[in-house]
């Protein structure tokens, strides 16, 4: 969806004083800031990731409620294969209670497989779908997750990703189930961003790393929603962006506000050996979200959330699917 207002100028960070002593920011392009937001209104919504199970979920519940942090999205990691029917089904109901998204993520990934490649200094094949079995079985947690209530996929092979938009088109997956790509594989550049998109892709992750500039020049050619890591675990980067916020959100929108956490252990693929971990990590995930949220408040760019409950990207380009 297209904005033609332009969005509130949030306050610089220590502009007062550094006006004062002459060493003021310039102002903000107007050119720069993104055309773009989310249907129904708002440029920004949060997610919280690394949610791998119902009593994680019922942390993140509990914190969100505790700290005032409103989510849009909760995500997990580890694939849909690491849980149980029953355990999905949880998950399913206490976010559609609160009118959260819950995102799963699908099928083997090639980091985990028997071959090679992905553990060699190049990366070889990294995170993709090996064979035609891998991507079976990312079909399968697909349709097992829909048919559990889950209606939004988190995805890191391309081909999977046009698979599951094309069972989408068919009507083999609910026409509702949003395909997310996962930050283990996002574009860093506008080309690649905008294939993404034209393969069924409703919310695009891209790397922790991109700057401001680089988000501009991919709003130029695409209003897919954007996935950001405004704290990234370290394997992705370990980048701590808070005080970007108001800025990437300008460049950016609609964005996706990702509370990652840095300097903490990985967990996937999760089990109970990590419980601990599991816990901490998603209670403090949450209180990182207060934190950004706090830092838009007092630079006066908190407004243009995303009404809470909103979930659909809106009208998106797309290939034509084949035959």
């Amino acid at each position: 969806m297209t904005d033609t207002s332009a969005p509130p100028a949030a306050r610089r960070p220590g502009g007062r004083v550094l006006n004062a002593l002459g060493l003021g920011a310039p102002a903000p392009d107007p050119a720069d800031a993104s055309p773009h937001s989310f249907p129904g209104g708002g440029r920004w919504r949060t997610e919280v990731p690394s949610c791998e199970g119902p009593e994680a979920l019922a942390v993140i519940l509990k914190e969100s409620s505790r700290l005032d942090v409103p989510i849009h999205r909760i995500s997990q990691g580890s694939g849909v294969w690491m849980l149980t029917d029953a355990e999905i089904t949880e998950m399913a109901e206490a976010t559609a209670e609160r009118d959260i998204e819950l995102c799963l993520f699908t099928g083997p990934r090639g980091t985990w497989d028997i071959g090679g490649s992905a553990r060699t200094d190049s990366g070889g094949a990294g995170l993709r779908a090996r064979g035609q079995d891998a991507v079976a079985g990312c079909v399968e947690d697909a349709v097992r997750a829909t048919e559990l209530g889950v209606r939004c996929l988190l995805v890191a092979d391309e081909g999977v990703l046009w698979t599951l938009h094309r069972a989408r088109t068919a009507g083999l997956l609910p026409a509702g189930t949003t395909l997310k790509v996962s930050a283990l594989v996002g574009p860093a550049n506008p080309a690649s961003y905008a294939v993404y998109e034209r393969l069924g892709a409703d919310s695009v992750n891209v790397p922790g790393d991109l700057t401001p500039a680089h988000l501009t020049e991919i709003r130029r050619v695409s209003a897919a929603p954007m996935d950001l890591y405004i704290e990234a675990p370290d394997d992705l980067g370990g980048y701590v962006r808070m005080y970007e916020v108001a800025e990437l959100i300008r460049r950016g929108a609609p964005l996706y506000l990702k509370f990652g956490l840095a300097k903490a252990p990985g967990i996937y693929p999760y089990g109970h050996h990590l419980r601990e971990l599991a816990l901490s990590g998603a209670r403090e995930r949450v209180r990182r979200g207060r934190l950004a949220l706090d830092l838009l408040a007092r630079h006066g760019a908190d407004t243009g959330m995303a009404p809470l409950g909103s979930r659909l990207p809106g009208p998106l380009n797309r290939f034509a699917p084949s035959s």
